[in-house]
């Protein structure tokens, strides 16, 4: 059985919208202020996560994100992430940007609950907030990790939405990240 791992960059307060500032978002381009042992060794992190995941879930707009970046990089890293078997939740979408996805388009809750039932592994979710908030919502996630950068925007869309009861989640692994980043693990306890 898969398992849902949401895995993101967000802020020191729990923000995620626009890390690259490509977005507009008047506090957008956070993720670019990592010096570069913080980068090497986020990298690393990521890298190791690539390798461990069965599959991506990913939104439409993550899709583009990624699928532009990604599709003509090479390297072990980008053949791995190019390689994964990638899942786009849309409505809207008729072909997803990046290789090796199809597009996801009935009842979401009832998507993501068939992926679990039919991938042995790790699915994971890169940004994605509309999704993420969804799937945190009905209780469709069971591990959250987090790289957190030490900056505070004070305002933007963040990980948590408003939600209709409480989440209960267990820390499973806290630890440093180049010079000023700090990696969290967190399962959710259903």
């Amino acid at each position: 059985m898969g398992k849902i791992v949401i895995s993101q960059n967000i802020t020191l307060d729990w923000v995620v919208e626009d890390p690259t500032g490509e977005e507009g978002f008047r506090h957008g381009g956070w993720f670019e202020k990592m010096s570069d042992a913080d980068r090497q060794e986020w990298a690393k992190i990521e890298y190791d996560e690539a390798q461990r995941a069965s599959a991506l879930l990913l939104g439409r707009r993550s899709d583009t994100y990624f699928g532009t970046r990604w599709s003509a990089q090479t390297g072990e890293w980008a053949a791995r992430l190019n390689a994964l078997r990638k899942y786009v939740v849309s409505s809207t979408l008729l072909e997803p940007v990046w290789t090796n996805a199809t597009v996801l388009k009935g009842d979401v809750l009832e998507e993501v609950a068939n992926l679990k039932l039919e991938i042995d592994g790790e699915i994971v979710v890169y940004a994605s907030r509309t999704l993420v908030h969804t799937l945190l919502e009905h209780d469709l996630v069971d591990e959250i990790r987090l790289t957190v950068f030490p900056i505070a925007t004070g305002e933007g869309d963040r990980l948590f939405a408003p939600m209709s009861d409480k989440r209960t989640l267990r820390r499973l692994d806290v630890r440093a990240v180049g010079d000023n980043l700090t990696h969290l693990t967190y399962q959710v306890v259903h």
